[in-house]
C-alpha cells in the first residue's frame, strides 16, 4: 500500500479525529457517528493511506 498523505495532512487528520472523538464522548447520543469518523481519520493518518484519495487520483504526499 503506497502512502498518499503528506505529513501536514496526517497531522490535520489526527487533530480533527481527536476533536471528533472528544465530542462523541462528551455529547453522547448520535454524536457517536462523529467518533467513528474520527477513528477513521486517525487510522488513515497512522497508515498514511486514504482510499478515497486513491479512488479519485489525488495525493498530498
Amino acid at each position: 500500500m503506497e502512502k498518499n498523505l503528506a505529513v501536514w495532512d496526517r497531522a490535520v487528520r489526527v487533530i480533527i479525529g481527536l476533536i471528533l472523538i472528544y465530542l462523541a464522548l462528551t455529547k453522547g447520543g448520535l454524536w457517536w457517528i462523529l467518533g467513528i469518523i474520527g477513528l477513521v481519520l486517525i487510522g488513515t493518518a497512522i497508515t498514511g493511506f486514504c482510499l478515497l484519495y486513491k479512488l479519485v487520483g489525488f495525493r498530498t504526499g
